[in-house]
């Protein structure tokens, strides 16, 4: 309960000249000290019913909000007045610090009965926050006073990445044009139907037990296999918090994981997801349709990179135990320590004996060859050119030497790292590798 303004100008024009009259002419002392006594008196019983001006007013927030990342959303707010009407209230909210409120607190005029408002907001980190209570300010009965309250609330807010940046949005687009258009290499794997012998037909298609009851030959019609399994390893380390193009490589690899798994249900694959630090931090079967997408995106939507080591070893034993049949695996780490990279090509190695394994990592903006970028002007710049070189001729030859057993390494720019994710899975279905 704090002094309203109404309180503060009747001190100031009717108690504060009273007390000086009182001391300066006696003649009306009595009537002085009668109106700062009513003053007092006012203030003590509006005080005492303070209780009042909370009475009957109570604030519904919806259980739970998705929202996209830097895209404004409203939050709708249900007000209950039992109470009499036009009561002029002021309400806030402890915003989450990944969501910003617009603005931090409104005044409203509340009629009798149930009263709706939508509350701007504008939700700037990924991930899954809660609002726990509300905070009102309501006039005292008589207006000498401003009652404040708090009435608990349980909104559960998640936002979710915002898959129109990093070219996503055209990743998905182009995958979705290409589900027809991508000529496949080979004949396929998975047998389709039967059908009458043609010209040119191989003699290994033909399928002899139905050729023998039919009397003619019969040719076997094979197709691209689907539902084949596609899993995005996650690296939430010490390295993914690196800003890599403006934004952390934590936050890019989520959205180009989310853009394959989209790209990968509409093909009619089946799609798993996996994130790790020095430990297996989440995990979601492969599977296929749409409620199984949103289960992968709630499986790393609270994911946070945290200061310490990867641990290959670790992850990979654990693949190679909860993975049943040969499925793609494509791991998005940052491989440009030498330390780091050794370790993941021992570990993925062992992997690759069964699951076609891939890695995917974002050239850090220094990686570069000597004679990318010709705006040489000090020897300070010659110096950052030479292990700008160093450091990319390191990330070539452990491609070299990761290729030789089976594992490719991509380096992809950042801004076109989902984009780029979707041509390497593409590529792989082409060419019928797994």
């Amino acid at each position: 309960m704090v002094p309203s303004g109404r309180l503060i100008w009747l001190v100031a024009l009717g108690g504060f000249p009273a007390v000086v009259l009182e001391a300066v002419v006696p003649q009306v002392r009595v009537a002085a000290v009668a109106l700062i006594i009513v003053i007092v008196i006012a203030a003590l019983v509006d005080g005492m019913l303070r209780k009042r001006a909370l009475a009957g007013l109570k604030v519904e927030l919806p259980e739970l909000l998705r929202l996209v990342q830097g895209r404004q959303a409203c939050i709708p707010v249900t007000i209950h007045n039992d109470a009499s009407p036009g009561r002029h209230i002021r309400i806030g909210f402890a915003m989450p610090p990944g969501v910003e409120a617009e603005p931090d607190e409104q005044w409203v005029d509340l009629p009798a009965g149930i009263s709706r408002i939508e509350w701007l907001c504008q939700p700037r980190l990924r991930g899954t926050y809660t609002i726990g209570e509300c905070y009102l300010e309501v006039a005292s009965p008589l207006g000498l006073w401003l009652v404040r309250g708090a009435q608990t609330a349980s909104l559960e807010i998640r936002v979710y990445p915002n898959l129109r940046d990093d070219g996503a949005l055209l990743a998905l687009r182009r995958g979705s044009e290409s589900l027809h258009l991508t000529r496949q290499i080979g004949r396929g794997r998975e047998f389709e139907k039967l059908r009458e012998y043609s010209p040119g037909d191989s003699s290994d298609e033909i399928h002899w037990k139905a050729t023998a009851r039919r009397g003619r030959p019969i040719t076997k019609v094979f197709q691209v296999e689907r539902t084949q399994e596609i899993y995005i390893v996650i690296d939430a380390s010490r390295l993914s918090v690196r800003s890599i193009g403006g934004e952390a490589a934590l936050e890019r690899s989520i959205k180009a994981a989310l853009t394959v798994g989209a790209v990968t249900e509409r093909r009619g694959d089946l799609f798993g997801i996996a994130a790790f630090s020095d430990r297996v931090e989440t995990f979601v079967r492969a599977r296929g349709g749409k409620l199984h997408y949103s289960a992968c995106r709630e499986a790393i939507n609270s994911l946070r990179s945290r200061p310490v080591s990867p641990d290959f070893e670790e992850i990979t034993t654990f693949l190679r135990l909860h993975l049943r049949r040969r499925a793609l695996v494509i791991f998005l780490t940052a491989l440009d320590e030498p330390v780091l990279a050794e370790h993941f090509e021992r570990s993925a190695r062992l992997l690759a004996r069964r699951h076609l394994v891939m890695a995917a990592t974002l050239r850090p903006a220094s990686a570069q060859p000597l004679f990318h970028d010709a705006t040489i002007e000090s020897t300070e710049d010659i110096y950052r050119a030479l292990a700008g070189h160093l450091a990319w001729s390191k990330l070539r030859e452990m491609q070299s030497a990761l290729a030789r057993h089976g594992v490719r390494v991509a380096l992809f720019e950042p801004e076109s790292f989902s984009a780029n994710l979707v041509n390497l899975y593409d590529d792989v279905k082409q060419r019928q590798l797994i």
